[in-house]
C-alpha cells in the first residue's frame, strides 16, 4: 500500500516549537503541538501515553491554521523520570500511529515513541560548542627536549625513533615506535590557529603515560606522559584554554590498560596480589583476556570492587581527579564504550557506566561524558548513561555510504562487505531516523557528530579529494542535530599519509593549505556557533530524490534548509516542494555561501540548477 501524500505534512519532534520545555521538571505539565497539513483529511488526533505501564489516550485540541499548517495541541504531565508518547491519528477511515519512527498503520513498539526526560541536567555548554579533535603526538612539537629517545624502552626489538616533523616513516617502521615529538606545549603555542578557525572546545586523544604514540596502552592513569610535558603542561594548557573561553575533554581507556601498567605487572608477578582480580587470567601469568586478543592491552575486569574504587568510585578515583583543580577538564571521551565491562558471561556494562556517570557528575555536574561506539548505542543514550557517543552510526557511516557506496568491515575480516549499487537516499534518511528516533530529543541534541577521526581514513581521502563532496559532508555535519567536531587538519585539506594513515603530522606551512577550504570551515564554524536554530532547532526531512536529500532545521528563531546533491550531474533548475514543512508562500530564503535568493511560491522553493555539493538556505524576514 502506498502511503498517502498528506502523511508528509505530519510533524513533531522534541524541539521548542513542539514541546514547551526541553528540560522539564518532574510533575511539570508541558504543552505539546503536532503539525498536519491544513488540507489533510485528519478528523482527530489523540495523545497516547503509558503512565505506570497502562495505556492512556487523550484527544488533542484542534488549534489554529497557519498557512499550510493545521496545529493540534494538548498537555503532557511529566509524572515519571522518562515519559514516552506518540500520536494516534484518525483519517479517511484509518488509524495511523505517529512516533519518532514515523507514521505507520502497524502498531509500533514503544521504543520508537517520542521521549521526554524529567529533571535531566545536561552539559548545557555543549550545545553552543564546535569541537576540534587533536592527536597530541602529531599536532605540534613545542619542546624537542622531551621527545622520546631510543634508549628509553624497547618493543619487540624496536626502540622509539623521533623523526623530523612531517617526514614520512620508513616502510618497515613500526607505528608503535614512530614518534614526531608532538606535545601539550605545542598545542598551547598553536591556540591562535584554533581561535582563527573559531572552535571553542577540544577533544584530546589520550595524554596519560604510555609507550605508543596513540597512548591507548596506558601505563599510568595518574600522570600525564612526560613526553607530552607532564602534569604541569596540562595545567598550563588548561589555564590557557579557559582564559580564551575554550573547553576541553580528555580521552580515557577504562576497558583495558597497557601491558606495562603497574597494576598488570603486579598481577603477573603475584596471583594473590590485589591487582590480580583486575584481570582475567586463563593461565597465570601469560594467558589472559585482552582487547580483541591484542596482548599489549589486557582487559580490565569490573567484578573487582577495588578496581571500581580506583577507576570511578573512590574520592580520588581517576574519573573524578582530572575534572578537579588544577586540571579542570570539562569532560571525558571514553574509549570503546560499547565494550566496557562486558566479557562473556559477565555483562556489567550498564551498571558500570551508570556508576561512572554518577562519579563524573558528582565531581563536575556540567561535565560532558561522551563515549566511542561505532554501532548501536541507543540503549546507552537514554539519559542515565552516556551524554553522547561519537555519532558514527547515527550520522557519519550512513552519510559515507550515501556519498561513496556501502562498505562494511569488522575486526579480523579480510574482505569487506561492499555494495556495488549506489546507496538509496531513502536508506540514508531511514537510518538517521532509526537512530535519532530511538533516543530522547534532549540527548540527540548533544551527540558528538564526527565525519572521521584517528580511527578512520580522513574525509579528504575517502572522497578521493572531491572538495564539493567534502563541503557537502561538512555542511551536513554542522547542520544535523548534535555537536560537530573537526578532526585536526581536515580544515586545510589534509589526507591520509603512507605509514601514518589519518595520524599524520599537522601541516603548519600555510602555503600547503587549501585556503578556500580553510575559509569555508571558518564560515561554517561561525554559523554553527551563532545559530540557535542549528543548536536547538527541530529537524525534518523535506525531500528524497535519487541523488538529493533536503531537510530543514526550525525554531522560533527561524528556519534553515539544507539541500545535499551527491551526483556529478547537476540537478536541473526547478521547484522543491516545501509546504509540507509548514513553510508559507512568500517566505524568502538566502543561500548562505553565495547570497542567491529564492521565494516560496505555490508551496515550492524555486531552485537554480544544483551542482554536486550542498547549499544552505536561511529564511529571512
Amino acid at each position: 500500500m502506498k502511503a498517502p501524500v498528506w502523511l508528509n505534512t505530519i510533524h513533531h519532534d522534541g524541539s521548542e516549537k513542539y514541546v514547551s520545555a526541553l528540560y522539564p521538571r518532574l510533575g511539570e505539565r508541558v504543552r505539546l503541538r503536532v503539525r498536519t497539513g491544513a488540507e489533510a483529511p485528519v478528523t482527530r488526533v489523540l495523545l497516547r501515553t503509558f503512565p505506570d505501564g497502562e495505556q492512556q489516550l487523550q484527544p488533542l485540541t484542534r488549534g489554529p491554521v497557519e498557512g499550510p499548517v493545521q496545529w493540534w495541541e494538548g498537555e503532557l504531565v511529566i509524572a515519571e523520570p522518562s515519559v514516552h508518547y506518540r500520536f494516534v491519528i484518525e483519517a479517511e477511515g484509518q488509524v495511523w500511529h505517529y512516533g519518532a519512527g514515523g507514521a505507520t498503520l502497524a502498531i509500533p513498539p514503544d521504543a520508537y515513541d517520542f521521549r521526554v526526560l524529567a529533571d535531566y541536567e545536561p552539559p548545557a555548554w555543549v550545545l553552543e560548542s564546535v569541537f576540534y579533535q587533536i592527536f597530541p603526538e602529531r599536532f605540534a612539537n613545542g619542546d624537542p627536549a622531551n621527545d622520546p629517545q631510543p634508549d628509553e624502552w624497547e618493543y619487540r626489538g624496536h626502540r622509539p625513533q623521533t623523526l623530523p616533523w612531517g617526514e614520512l616513516p620508513p616502510e618497515d617502521a613500526p607505528h608503535s615506535t614512530t614518534f614526531y615529538g608532538g606535545d601539550l606545549l605545542g598545542v598551547q603555542q598553536r591556540l591562535e590557529h584554533l581561535e582563527r578557525l573559531g572552535v571553542n572546545a577540544i577533544y584530546f586523544n589520550p595524554v596519560f603515560t604510555a609507550h605508543t604514540p596513540h597512548k591507548y596502552d596506558v601505563v599510568d592513569y595518574e600522570a600525564v606522559d612526560p613526553h607530552f610535558g607532564g602534569d604541569e603542561a596540562l595545567i598550563a594548557l588548561s589555564e590557557a584554554l579557559h582564559a580564551r573561553g575554550m573547553r576541553y575533554i580528555l580521552d580515557i581507556v577504562p576497558n583495558h590498560c597497557g601491558y606495562w601498567h603497574g597494576w598488570f605487572q603486579a598481577a603477573r608477578a603475584d596471583p594473590d596480589a590485589p591487582e590480580a582480580a583486575f584481570f582475567t587470567f586463563d593461565a597465570h601469568p601469560d594467558q589472559y583476556a585482552s582487547w580483541l586478543g591484542v596482548w599489549v592491552l589486557p582487559k580490565l575486569n569490573y567484578r573487582s570492587k577495588e578496581l571500581r574504587r580506583r577507576i570511578y568510585r573512590g574520592k580520588q578515583a581517576v574519573f573524578r581527579r582530572w575534572l578537579r583543580p588544577p586540571f579542570n577538564a570539562d569532560g571525558w571521551r571514553v574509549d570503546v564504550g560499547n565494550m566496557l565491562a562486558r566479557q562473556g558471561e559477565t555483562q556489567l556494562g550498564r551498571k558500570i557506566v551508570r556508576g561512572i556517570r554518577r562519579a563524573v557528575k558528582q565531581a563536575r555536574p556540567d561535565a560532558y561524558l561522551m563515549a566511542e561506539n561505532f554501532f548501536d548505542a541507543t540503549a546507552q543514550l537514554q539519559g542515565d548513561q552516556w551524554d553522547a557517543v561519537m555519532n558514527y552510526q547515527g550520522l557519519a557511516i550512513p552519510l559515507s555510504h550515501w556519498l561513496v557506496g556501502l562498505r562494511m568491515g569488522a575486526f579480523g575480516l579480510e574482505e569487506p562487505v561492499v555494495g556495488e549499487a549506489p546507496w538509496p537516499t531513502e536508506a540514508l534518511a531511514r537510518t538517521w531516523r532509526n537512530v535519532r528516533g530511538a533516543i530522547p530529543w534532549a540527548v540527540a541534541l548533544q551527540q558528538f557528530n564526527v565525519l572521521n577521526s584517528h580511527d578512520t581514513s580522513r574525509l579528504h581521502t575517502v572522497l578521493e579529494g572531491n572538495i564539493a563532496l567534502q563541503r557537502l559532508a561538512a555542511i551536513v555535519q554542522f547542520t544535523y542535530p548534535g555537536v560537530p567536531c573537526i578532526y585536526y587538519g581536515d580544515e586545510i585539506g589534509m589526507e591520509d599519509q603512507p605509514g601514518l594513515g589519518p595520524r599524520g603530522c599537522m601541516v603548519w606551512d600555510e602555503a600547503e593549505w587549501d585556503q578556500t577550504l580553510w575559509e569555508f570551515y571558518r564560515t561554517l564554524v561561525a554559523l554553527r556557533r551563532q545559530s540557535p536554530i542549528l543548536q536547538r532547532g527541530g529537524f525534518q526531512i523535506l525531500a528524497l530524490e535519487e541523488a538529493l536529500l533536503a531537510y530543514q532545521r526550525e525554531s522560533p528563531a527561524g528556519r534553515i534548509l539544507v539541500i545535499a546533491q551527491r551526483s556529478a550531474t547537476p540537478r536541473p533548475a526547478g521547484p522543491l516542494p516545501v509546504a509540507h514543512g509548514g513553510i508559507v508562500d512568500g517566505t524568502r530564503f538566502v543561500e548562505h555561501f553565495t547570497g542567491q535568493e529564492a521565494i516560496v511560491a505555490q508551496g515550492a522553493l524555486p531552485l537554480p540548477a544544483l551542482p554536486q555539493g550542498a547549499t544552505l538556505w536561511e529564511a529571512v524576514t
